[in-house]
């Protein structure tokens, strides 16, 4: 036998790993669902961790420390919080959130919002044989859910985790719809505003030596991808929100990586929404302001 199968062998002798034995290796949370970390496929039946699980789990994990004080300010009075899950995919968060927040504090829900009903239907199950009974998941949209009468008129916290494209828009547009007092949101693939600077990008030429930061095909991209963050992180400050913008993880772990938070003070700061249609005009993507990031009047 290997020294490592010795070291988590259990005291039953019977070679399978000890939870408390896992629990160490993995540096999990008190109180941690095993199972539950079994039944995501994040553990193999035996307790081990592949290479790939492993960075899911840092991620999730990481994610987990910005929310959990939100979560814990918004819950000190005993008030019971409603989380917004959006492009939940398999479900990792919303499921690690409840088991270490949610299910301690024997209130609150979280509402999974996925459009591949496979996930959802499996995150439906899970969450049943579990006994998480605080779990909702939705196949739909996230814009369909901003619009649906059967959800809740408000929620405290929305999270989007690598939704792609403009679903991190709409996630956004649903938490400003819902009121939400904080967002978490890491931001994924984004292909709005590359489209446009390629459509406008000759004339950009002409007009400005700043459209050689994307006149070849990848700087596009990755130009489309800073700016539209930048604009977003500017339309959530001039909505009143306080934005904090770091990184999820070591870019050994993921290329989409960062992470924008924003929390409610109500203060909409007139300068954010000057900004942001400044840099709207000057990369002509003035088609945004009329949706994307339409903004009522500043009263400060």
């Amino acid at each position: 036998m290997s020294k490592h199968n010795k070291a988590v062998k259990s005291q039953t002798g019977s070679g399978k790993p000890a939870a408390q034995d896992i629990a160490a290796q993995l540096e999990l949370k008190p109180g941690q669902s095993i199972e539950l970390l079994k039944a995501l496929h994040i553990l193999t039946r035996e307790g081990k961790l592949n290479q790939d699980s492993r960075r899911k789990l840092k991620q999730v994990y990481h994610l987990y420390q910005f929310i959990e004080p939100i979560l814990q300010e918004l819950g000190k009075e005993g008030q019971a919080v409603t989380l917004a899950d959006h492009g939940a995919g398999k479900s990792y968060l919303g499921f690690i959130l409840y088991d270490l927040y949610f299910k301690p504090q024997g209130q609150g829900s979280i509402y999974g919002i996925e459009t591949r009903a496979p996930l959802v239907e499996a995150s439906q199950k899970l969450a049943a044989e579990l006994g998480f009974e605080r779990m909702q998941f939705l196949n739909m949209s996230v814009a369909e859910s901003t619009r649906a009468d059967f959800m809740p008129e408000r929620f405290d916290v929305v999270t989007a985790l690598h939704a792609c494209d403009t679903a991190t828009d709409d996630a956004i547009a649903f938490g400003l719809e819902k009121k939400a007092k904080a967002m978490v949101l890491v931001p994924c693939c984004q292909a709005e505003v590359a489209a446009c600077l390629r459509q406008t990008k000759a004339l950009s030429l002409t007009r400005t030596p700043l459209a050689e930061l994307w006149r070849h095909p990848i700087h596009t991209r990755e130009m489309g991808s800073q700016i539209t963050n930048v604009l977003r992180c500017l339309y959530l400050e001039a909505s009143g929100y306080q934005v904090t913008v770091t990184e999820l993880v070591g870019w050994e772990h993921s290329m989409k990586n960062e992470l924008i938070v924003a929390r409610y003070t109500g203060h909409k700061k007139r300068s954010a929404a000057e900004r942001l249609q400044q840099l709207l005009t000057e990369f002509g993507l003035e088609s945004l302001a009329q949706n994307r990031f339409a903004l009522p009047a500043q009263s400060t």
